[in-house]
């Protein structure tokens, strides 16, 4: 959920609730985006995140055009029920890009980390090549583009985190194709003149997906909580469909990275807190190491505000979404890997 005015639910009791309410727009929201002249296009609409970012969009005044494969079944005419204006296209084809309508606003967030394990070419293709087509492509527009916490390396758990400022020297394929990707947009950029932001995005938590999923699913199972990778930072989903958003207000020539979560949290006290509310008895394995992939978001905090959505809600929701078998998207975040591979 979006900050909002509205009393937070005690529970989600179906999809459409949980979407409903993720997708309610904040006053700020519509503040900022009413002065943000132009439609929205968003490309990659039909990830995990896309679908509720065109629909916060469009609930906040925007007109929205979502750009996708659609291979899932549904999924483009739930979004066009929603006033998201559908195109089915690959970025990886010049002349469909080219077809693709002008817009002042582009959100960026095709990509590709699952699966990136024995087809890196494709992952390659993806995270470094689709943003150069798309850098040229909307040379002109604002773009705000989806990247990720893993492009920073570790850093020692008990410091305040990567700032926007760190060297960007990850371990793995994927992330370094993700280093990439900001490379190749901070390149057309600095070429171009093309205002942007490079949202560093660590875990958006969903009753479906993220961290907290995957930690409640393994508690269900009666699994071993691994305890190597012993934090992380997460945030709302709505909060960061949010502050991508209004990041459009915020853009800079060149493009810039912008750290987006809330605060770091430790593994072990985030599984202690899932059983409890879920009457388990948690299992751990491993010691934790002493740095992680963590996130210093005093930037996104000073222009947004902090996360609005609390710890405790986003446990209360997923204890109880996960305890009552309710939808999952099985994507599993892969938080534990700590060798870059996924």
């Amino acid at each position: 959920m979006s900050a909002t005015t509205q009393p937070l639910p005690a529970r989600f009791d179906s999809v459409e609730q949980l979407e409903d309410v993720m997708t309610t727009p904040t006053p700020a929201l519509v503040d900022t985006l009413r002065g943000v002249p132009g439609d929205i296009l968003v490309l990659g609409v039909a990830g995990k995140m896309g679908p509720t970012l065109a629909r916060l969009a469009r609930r906040a005044g925007k007109r929205v055009f979502g750009v996708a494969r659609f291979s899932e079944p549904g999924l483009r005419a739930a979004l066009q029920r929603h006033g998201i204006e559908c195109i089915a296209a690959d970025l990886l084809a010049r002349e469909q890009l080219a077809a693709l309508p002008d817009a002042p606003n582009v959100v960026f967030m095709a990509g590709r980390k699952f699966g990136s394990s024995g087809s890196e070419w494709l992952t390659w293709a993806m995270n470094a090549h689709v943003p150069a087509l798309v850098a040229e492509r909307y040379a002109r527009s604002r773009i705000v583009a989806f990247s990720t916490a893993c492009v920073y390396p570790f850093v020692d758990v008990n410091g305040p985190g990567a700032p926007e400022s760190a060297p960007l020297t990850p371990p793995g394929e994927y992330a370094n194709s993700c280093v990439a990707r900001e490379r190749l947009l901070q390149h057309f950029s600095h070429a171009l003149g093309t205002a942007g932001r490079l949202i560093r995005l660590s875990y958006a938590i969903d009753m479906r997906y993220g961290v907290l999923h995957d930690l409640a699913r393994k508690l269900l199972a009666r699994e071993p909580i691994d305890l190597t990778m012993g934090y992380a930072n997460i945030i709302w989903q709505g909060d960061a469909n949010e502050q991508v958003l209004r990041a459009l207000a915020h853009c800079t020539t060149p493009t810039s990275g912008l750290n987006v979560s809330g605060p770091p949290q430790r593994i072990r006290d985030l599984a202690t807190a899932l059983a409890q509310r879920m009457g388990v008895t948690p299992q751990f394995t491993g010691s934790e190491a002493p740095t992680a992939w963590l996130l210093d978001t005093t930037e996104s905090r000073r222009l947004f505000g902090p996360p609005t959505v609390p710890l405790a809600a986003m446990l209360d929701w997923t204890a109880d979404w996960v305890s009552r078998g309710l939808g999952s998207l099985d994507k599993p975040t892969h938080y534990e890997a700590r060798d870059g591979k996924y």
